[in-house]
């Protein structure tokens, strides 16, 4: 876990002079674009991580769940 997040956090030290260059030349949108779609991978990747975590409950425990939260 500690190393995933030190190499998210080297991928967007190296990243950064790049899309520094870029904002000079007036061509932020680029890098900001790029940093969005590093961001929606991450997060579907921590998504699918959740998902699968807990796979003992069933549909009918996840059925009954829905139902004491829609009272």
């Amino acid at each position: 876990m500690r190393k995933t997040y030190l190499i998210f956090l080297l991928v967007l030290i190296i990243l950064a002079w790049p899309a520094y260059y870029l904002y000079q030349r007036q061509l932020g949108a680029i890098p900001f674009l790029l940093i969005a779609i590093f961001f929606f991978y991450a997060t579907v990747k921590q998504f699918r991580r959740f998902t699968r975590q807990d796979p003992t409950k069933t549909n009918m425990e996840k059925k009954e769940k829905i139902k004491q939260n829609n009272r």
